[in-house]
């Protein structure tokens, strides 16, 4: 079995990434940790704890971080609805989370079971506040995959940036200065093919299981703000791109690794991933920027482009069941 510990900022992108994770038969969810986001950390841990009944699991869940490092929460209703998931109320039965706080899970997760893959669906706030805690769980994690940044491409809340790094520049910045291994999977690998037509959601809702059903019906109100957001018709699921990387890596086509600078200082462009894709930057001159110091990150995997089709299959295999 493969150890995973999933922290979300719980919306309905991530509902569907979660139950992924819980359906996959080789992958053991150690925990789930909520941080503040798209939705208020007490919704985000209400949606884990929905997420979880949904799929009979007993997984922990752990509350962290209610707001950014150093700044005001600024959710994302707009897109994901008031509840996070599209305002269809669901229950979460008589589960509620742990006593123990997000970040000391974390911390004790990765020394109990060193190896194991952590995968990031929100603001990383939670995973910088565990690192400062205990800068040695970087070298602990197997592997990071990261689902957020905007590489060489537009964002999704600015033209720079995208929502999960925009909401807490700070903690993107420590965390991919970190050692961690970090595996990038930007917002752009969940447009174009990857995103669902109206007959494969169709396909999946006449699967009839509970967990299709709710994964359908929590996204209805992100379906309809991606086609004013973008123009293009049809449901784009990020966090789910992502935890199929976890779960195969292969479903990634192309990487290449970089060093990924974060831009904390500038409002045009607070929170863009500056990605050094030809290796122009000089250590010498930026190595402050850059977190470019003995001992530090050298940089994420980064990746370009990704298998759809492969993609859908696997999101398919864990609704139907």
């Amino acid at each position: 079995m493969r150890n995973f510990l999933i922290d979300t900022d719980t919306a309905s992108d991530d509902a569907v990434a979660i139950i992924m994770a819980l359906s996959a038969p080789d992958v053991k969810v150690l925990g789930l940790t909520t941080v503040a986001g798209n939705v208020a950390l007490d919704q985000a841990t209400r949606n884990a704890l929905i997420t979880a009944s949904i799929c009979e699991s007993d997984v922990p869940v752990f509350v962290g971080a209610e707001a950014p490092l150093v700044r005001t929460l600024q959710d994302a209703h707009w897109f994901h609805g008031a509840n996070g998931l599209g305002d269809v109320h669901f229950s979460s039965g008589s589960r509620v989370a742990e006593s123990e706080h997000a970040v000391d899970a974390i911390v004790r997760l990765t020394r109990d079971n060193p190896g194991l893959t952590l995968v990031t669906l929100g603001p990383l706030t939670n995973i910088a506040l565990a690192l400062a805690r205990d800068p040695q769980l970087a070298e602990r994690v197997g592997r990071c995959v990261v689902m957020g940044g905007a590489p060489c491409c537009e964002g999704n809340v600015t033209p720079a940036a995208e929502y999960n790094i925009w909401v807490d520049p700070e903690a993107a910045r420590a965390v991919f200065r970190s050692k961690l291994p970090i595996e990038m999977v930007g917002w752009h690998v969940s447009r174009g093919p990857s995103v669902l037509s109206d007959a494969e959601i169709a396909a999946i809702e006449a699967f009839g299981t509970p967990k299709a059903r709710f994964a359908m019906e929590c996204n209805g109100r992100a379906r309809s703000a991606y086609q004013i957001q973008t123009g293009e018709i049809g449901l784009s699921l990020a966090d789910p791109t992502a935890m199929a990387v976890a779960l195969d890596r292969t479903v990634g086509l192309t990487w290449s690794r970089h060093r990924v600078a974060i831009e904390t200082q500038s409002e045009l462009t607070r929170g863009m991933t500056v990605v050094d894709r030809l290796g122009v930057n000089s250590d010498a001159i930026n190595a402050d920027v850059w977190g470019a110091v003995v001992g530090e990150s050298t940089g994420a995997d980064v990746l370009w482009t990704f298998d759809s089709a492969k993609f859908k299959s696997m999101l398919y295999a864990a609704l139907a069941t």
